[in-house]
C-alpha cells in the first residue's frame, strides 16, 4: 500500500490557541460504529474544486524526445536542429475553497508556470482564479477565484494539534480528470521530521489512496474539516 505524505496547512491557519485533543470511547457495538462517510462528504465535496491550468512552452519541432531536459542534455539541442515552436500545455490537479469570498488552497506544482488558471466547482460552474500566494518549500499555494460577488460553498480549516495516528480520514480529488472520487483511511504517522520533504518537516502520513490530479485536494476528518492538503 502506497504510503502518501500530505503537506499540513500550517501557514494556513496562523497562530492558535491550545487545542486538548478529545478522548472518545472505544464504539461498545456495531451500532455506534459510523458505516457510511455520505454524510461528510455531501458536507464537504461542494467545496472541491478541479483546477485546470495552461502555460505556453517551447518545443524543438521535429524532436520532441529533446524537449526531455536529459536527452537534450546527453546529445546536445544545438547538433539536431529544427524549429523551436510555442505549444499550449493543459494540466489539471484539484484544489479547496476555504472561504466564501473565493479563497482556495492547492499544491504549488499544480498551478507552477500557469498562464490561465480555471476552476470548476462540483456544480459545473467556472471561474477565472488568479495566483494570490505560493510556496514552493511546502508545496501550497493561494488562488483568488473572481466570484463575482457570490458566496461560495467553502469549508473549514482544522489545527492539526487534535490529530492522532489511528484517526480516520477522507481524501477527495479530482484523479485523471473523471470527477470527484473519495478514498478514506487512517493517519498513519504525524510529523516524521526525518524525511526530508521539499523543506517541510512537518506533516501528515496516511494510508488513504491518493491519485495524479488529487494533488492540490484536501484531506478532511469526520467532522467535515480540512485537516491537511494532498500531494500526490
Amino acid at each position: 500500500m502506497t504510503r502518501i505524505i500530505i503537506i499540513l496547512l500550517v501557514l494556513l491557519i496562523g497562530p492558535t490557541g491550545p487545542v486538548m485533543a478529545q478522548e472518545s470511547a472505544v464504539p461498545a457495538s456495531r451500532e455506534e460504529v459510523k458505516l457510511s462517510f455520505a454524510p461528510v462528504v455531501r458536507k464537504v465535496s461542494p467545496a472541491v474544486v478541479n483546477i485546470y491550468t495552461k502555460r505556453v512552452v517551447a518545443r524543438r519541432s521535429g524532436h520532441p524526445f529533446l524537449d526531455d531536459p536529459f536527452f537534450g542534455e546527453l546529445f546536445g539541442n544545438q547538433g539536431f536542429g529544427g524549429r523551436m515552436r510555442r505549444q499550449v500545455e493543459s494540466a489539471l490537479g484539484s484544489g479547496v475553497i476555504v472561504q466564501p469570498d473565493g479563497l482556495v488552497v492547492t499544491n504549488a506544482h499544480v498551478i507552477k508556470g500557469a498562464e490561465e488558471i480555471t476552476v470548476v466547482l462540483n456544480d459545473g460552474r467556472e471561474f477565472d482564479a488568479k495566483l494570490a500566494l505560493i510556496d514552493e518549500p511546502s508545496d501550497l499555494a493561494l488562488l483568488r477565484v473572481n466570484a463575482k460577488g457570490e458566496s461560495l460553498p467553502h469549508a473549514a480549516l482544522k489545527p492539526s494539534e487534535s490529530l492522532e495516528v489511528g484517526d480516520l480520514v477522507l481524501a477527495i480529488g479530482n484523479p485523471f480528470g473523471v470527477g470527484q472520487t473519495v478514498t478514506s483511511g487512517i493517519v498513519s504517522a504525524l510529523a516524521q521530521s526525518s524525511l526530508d520533504i521539499n523543506d517541510f518537516n512537518f506533516f501528515i502520513q496516511t494510508d488513504a489512496a491518493i491519485n495524479p490530479g488529487n494533488s492540490g485536494g484536501p484531506l478532511i476528518n469526520l467532522l467535515g474539516e480540512v485537516i491537511g492538503i494532498n500531494t500526490a
